[in-house]
């Protein structure tokens, strides 16, 4: 455990040097850090707090530097949150109506990358279990058929299913008349295993219309999670600690298009509680190790159905960022439950 001059040094250091991006000297930190101490004995507390890899020195500079474990003590033990004014949080309150359900996501991302000028990334939600009124099978060539399905909370999905033989409409209507007197009130997932089970008690024209049916209505409407909106990409262009190195940027954005790694970092933020931090090499995700990736899950009445989150270098003012994600979840959370 550091003791208070080196905590109170160390938080100092990394604030100054979150403000300006230089490395952070001795007679600096004697005029910002409010101790009473020799600038010998400050450098001797920065050798200590350099030994046990808080800070490091830059080659070309006789400063320190945070390194990815000093920003995550800083994070964890010295950081005090300022809570956001009412007027920022009404500003994304009224943003998020809840009027226009189709378009939050797009709104929440917009606003994380306005509000803290990073790139900003919200995960589509999870699709709750959706009841079905009513399917219809529609006729568009011999072994073309429309598949028409109807929520009770009135969604309609439409899928193309392609058969191995011609069916007429007659034959299309019992079909969709029968799967709706058998599992109309029922959700896919539920219908599914009945469906197999009886599938022998059916006529052997419609059961594989069935079959298919109850298979694309699964891909519909459960959803894998699999797809989030990104927006503030061209932020990272211009913050200096990310466009001095071209070729990590072109990995960063590789990333955003590869999406497979980023979900599986939003996924773990999903079954976290409440803000989530990954410094550097922390997210375990190779074109983030000079980046952190600040997350929180957001609900559903009730129910966690996604990740938001902001990507931006680790020398980013951590204070200001965490809320803005924090009261982001919560207002999503509320606009969509109040949907």
């Amino acid at each position: 455990m550091l003791n208070e001059r080196a905590r109170i040094l160390l938080g100092a250091l990394i604030e100054r040097y979150i403000e300006d991006g230089q490395p952070v000297g001795s007679r600096t930190l004697a005029k910002h850090a409010n101790l009473n101490l020799s600038p010998a004995t400050i450098r001797n507390i920065m050798s200590d707090l350099e030994e046990v890899g808080f800070i490091t020195s830059p080659h070309t500079s006789a400063g320190r530097i945070p390194t990815p474990k000093g920003y995550r003590f800083f994070v964890d033990s010295l950081i005090s949150v300022k809570p956001l004014a009412g007027q920022q949080i009404a500003h994304i309150e009224s943003a998020l109506c809840p009027d226009v359900p189709q378009k939050l996501v797009t709104v929440a991302s917009q606003l994380l990358s306005e509000l803290t000028c990073f790139a900003s990334v919200v995960v589509i939600p999870r699709r709750r279990h959706q009841t079905i009124r009513q399917i219809e099978f529609m006729h568009l060539s011999e072994t073309r058929i429309l598949l028409i399905i109807v929520t009770d909370d009135g969604e309609v999905q439409n899928r193309v299913l392609v058969t191995d033989r011609p069916h007429t409409q007659e034959q299309l209507s019992r079909a969709a008349q029968t799967f709706n007197e058998h599992y109309g009130g029922q959700s896919f997932e539920a219908a599914r295993p009945r469906l197999f089970k009886e599938l022998h008690a059916l006529k052997s024209d419609i059961s594989r219309l069935m079959e298919a049916a109850v298979h694309a209505g699964s891909e519909a409407f459960q959803g894998k999670g699999d797809e989030y909106v990104i927006s503030g990409e061209a932020n990272l262009l211009r913050t200096p600690d990310l466009f001095s190195n071209m070729e990590r940027l072109r990995n960063l954005f590789g990333l955003f298009e590869q999406k497979t790694e980023l979900l599986q970092l939003l996924d773990m933020g999903q079954h976290g509680t409440g803000v989530q931090i990954y410094i550097g090499a922390e997210s375990g995700v190779a074109p983030l190790d000079e980046c952190s990736v600040i997350t929180a899950p957001y609900e559903r009445d009730g129910e966690v159905v996604g990740t938001l989150g902001v990507i931006g270098p680790t020398r980013m003012a951590y204070e200001r960022v965490i809320p803005i994600v924090d009261i982001t979840a919560r207002l999503l959370s509320n606009a969509l439950s109040y949907h």
